[in-house]
């Protein structure tokens, strides 16, 4: 089978991560912000949004599924199909559900849809594994990042300036119409043909993973390199409210500046760490970002409360952010044996998550108890822990 120019690919698995972003957008950029502003309690939104990072955290468990149940009529593309379908019908009870007042029947639909999502990030992994060269995955990584923040940006900050004019109800039609658009994407991707033995080989590949330290050093980079960000990222908007900024101003901000900053760091962290190494540029990212954090954190303790200094400061540790995801992501991939390329990576996207769902309980904690400073710099003092990871993987290969 002839394999589809690159440039077209890319732009088929962005769309397809668009479809992704968008619902994830409202839900941890949009939705905490406006259960703060509705006065519902800090710890009470972070514990909503770790317990809907369940599926993505567990994913890992029925990612092998995936590679086994693989033949001429149903792959990786049947199940991306299916999974999106079930995340649009899921959605849809939201358009006259209240979230406030329906807070449970909220969260059960959102666990649900996030299974499905989840299940379908697996099943997009692993078709971009098998279809991209290795020298081509960093910008295959920025790519598809722009695509997930593009989703990200109409559907989370943009979601607090529409729910205003036109309210919540064709919001939520508008992300079921998004992810429902994207599937003519994912009917034009050519899926490379599983081996006949792939039963054995799926299991043969398995224990070649359990057996690689790289594996294991992957997986303990996943679940600390990222708590900084992910726990600042998950507390910004709280944290904005608390100190002053209207909802709409933080709209904006998500909506404009974060995506912004994190679509053009994720493009040239892709470009870079295809042409100077993935190890350094991570570790280049991952210092930059915790210096924004601790910035950040200084600067509200000195009693800056201003609007755009603080937006300033998270601005660049976006940027930062969006570099570092396309690079590790890229790594990821390095890691990964493509004849599970569903189990395997999905094992790193598990791992990191959890990483966002453990540093989201932990910082609404420390934030509620300690301040928003304290949960800042501890977190991100966790995120150094991934520099001797990543020279412990250069050290191998």
């Amino acid at each position: 089978m002839r394999p589809a120019p690159v440039d077209r690919r890319l732009i088929l698995f962005t769309l397809l991560y668009a479809s992704e972003g968008a619902p994830i957008g409202f839900i941890w950029w949009a939705l905490p912000t406006l259960l703060r502003s509705a006065d519902v309690p800090i710890d009470r939104i972070t514990a909503l949004t770790a317990v809907l990072l369940v599926p993505w955290v567990f994913k890992f468990l029925w990612a092998p599924a995936l590679d086994v149940l693989r033949g001429p009529r149903w792959g990786y593309r049947a199940w991306l199909v299916t999974m999106q379908v079930i995340m649009a019908l899921t959605l849809l009870p939201l358009a006259w559900l209240d979230p406030v007042t329906h807070f449970d029947v909220w969260r059960l639909l959102l666990l649900v849809h996030g299974f499905a999502a989840a299940t379908q990030d697996v099943a997009i992994d692993a078709l971009a594994i098998g279809a991209v060269p290795p020298a081509e995955r960093g910008r295959l990584n920025g790519a598809m990042q722009a695509g997930m923040l593009t989703g990200r940006s109409v559907f989370g900050g943009g979601a607090l300036l529409v729910a205003a004019w036109a309210g919540r109800a064709w919001l939520v039609v508008a992300l079921v119409v998004w992810i429902l658009a994207t599937l003519g994407a994912a009917t034009l991707l050519r899926e490379v043909e599983p081996p006949r033995e792939r039963g054995r080989g799926v299991l043969s590949a398995l224990g070649e993973m359990v057996r690689m330290r790289g594996t294991w050093i992957g997986l303990a980079f996943a679940l600390v390199a990222a708590a900084g960000f992910e726990a600042t990222g998950q507390l910004a908007g709280p944290f904005l409210i608390d100190r002053g900024v209207s909802s709409g101003l933080v709209g904006v901000f998500f909506g404009v500046f974060a995506v912004g900053a994190m679509l053009v760091g994720g493009l040239a962290g892709g470009v870079i760490a295809d042409r100077r190494g993935r190890a350094a540029s991570a570790a280049a990212s991952l210092a930059g970002f915790v210096a924004m954090i601790v910035l950040l954190a200084a600067t509200d303790r000195a009693g800056v409360s201003g609007a755009p200094v603080l937006m300033a400061v998270l601005t660049a540790m976006y940027f930062f952010v969006g570099f570092f995801t396309a690079t590790s992501y890229a790594i990821f991939m390095d890691l990964t044996n493509a004849r599970i390329g569903a189990t395997q990576f999905s094992a790193f996207m598990a791992a990191t998550n959890a990483c966002e769902s453990w540093s989201a309980w932990a910082g609404g904690r420390l934030a509620a108890s300690q301040g928003y400073p304290a949960a800042f710099l501890v977190l991100g003092a966790v995120s150094l822990l991934g520099l001797p990871l990543l020279r412990l993987m250069r050290r191998r290969g």
